[in-house]
């Protein structure tokens, strides 16, 4: 593999994933031969120790403008392949059974995951709720949002005890009478078949719990981690930049990117507002300049406005989009 993983990834973003892009935007659903070329490059070890058959890869910036790369490629091969991460870095602290049994097919992509956690961010009750059943648990209720259904193994899920702790649970993404999938269907990336996950008593064994987590001690962890996703936002606007070939946009990228690296967990939100709202300009720019072809189905523009405004929404918190409405409401105004 070339040392440098970020000209591995422009590689296979440029030569790969964006000369496919629109294709993958008229499937039903993903074609795997995307999620196994990032596969065969170890991507699905990004967040994964070297021992493990992951990247070791302890240099954040990189690792995060990977994710951009790969997002400039084809946005919806990056929105199934980056949920996959968070199951890699909760397994590192895993007890060991589960870590051994699965973080090594995990970091090698051997085996895919996925994840089912975006309704803790929801206020009001719980909407997938945890009950002891004998040493194990039950899962009941919906997940609003899990990605890649048909091109995962397994889901990293998270549903509420009754005191409001997080048990976190790894479940086979294969559905039944007590776990079904409701497809959604997606202005944008809609080939990342992306479901509503239905848990009816779904019996989760002792085996498959990854952890028990304090409500609180996820909220705050979760402030913090709301940059990964802001890599998605860049990618769009970069690969905007660059059929633009426009040194303006690529320097309000750079810019953009340093923001984001240096925000802290206070000022994340208006970082990630700032960064949709630079892949949605730099998308109308390229809509504009390609004039009446860029709303044709085999053009980009379209394509990449779409996701534009996907990204808008994705991964929005309460903080994120008060401050994306400010920023929309000032700029209207100003």
């Amino acid at each position: 593999m070339t040392p440098d993983p970020r000209a591995r990834a422009v590689e296979i973003s440029d030569s790969v994933l964006f000369p496919g892009a629109l294709q993958v935007d008229e499937s039903a659903v993903l074609p795997v031969d995307r999620l196994d070329r990032l596969a065969s490059a170890g991507f699905y070890g990004l967040a994964g120790p070297r021992e493990c058959g992951g990247m070791g890869l302890d240099d954040m910036a990189t690792a995060l403008e990977v994710i951009e790369i790969i997002a400039s490629g084809c946005l919806t091969s990056a929105f199934v392949w980056i949920q996959h991460h968070g199951a890699v870095r909760a397994l590192v602290d895993a007890p060991r059974v589960l870590r051994d049994a699965w973080i090594e097919p995990l970091c090698t992509g051997a085996v895919r995951a996925g994840v089912a956690f975006s309704g803790l961010r929801r206020p009001g009750a719980p909407i997938l709720t945890a009950s002891p059943a004998g040493e194990g648990w039950r899962f009941d209720g919906f997940a609003p949002w899990v990605t890649g259904w048909g091109r995962i193994d397994v889901v990293r899920a998270a549903a509420r005890r009754e005191n409001g702790d997080i048990v976190w649970a790894l479940v086979d993404a294969v559905g039944g009478p007590t776990l079904r999938p409701e497809p959604l269907r997606l202005a944008a990336v809609n080939a990342s078949a992306t479901v509503t996950l239905h848990f009816d008593r779904h019996l989760v064994a002792p085996e498959r719990v990854i952890s028990i987590q304090p409500f609180d001690e996820w909220q705050a962890r979760d402030r913090g981690s709301l940059r990964v996703n802001g890599s998605l936002a860049l990618g769009v606007a970069r690969r905007c930049a660059a059929l633009l070939e426009s040194d303006a946009l690529a320097a309000q990228l750079r810019e953009c990117r340093r923001a984001l690296d240096q925000a802290s967990a206070e000022t994340i939100p208006e970082e990630r507002a700032r960064a949709s709202e630079l892949a949605l300009q730099a998308a109308t720019i390229l809509v504009v300049s390609g004039g009446g072809r860029s709303i044709t189905l085999d053009h980009h523009a379209q394509r990449l406005a779409r996701e534009a405004l996907f990204l808008l929404v994705f991964g929005q918190t309460g903080a994120i989009k008060a401050a994306q409405l400010r920023r929309l409401y000032d700029g209207s105004h100003g």
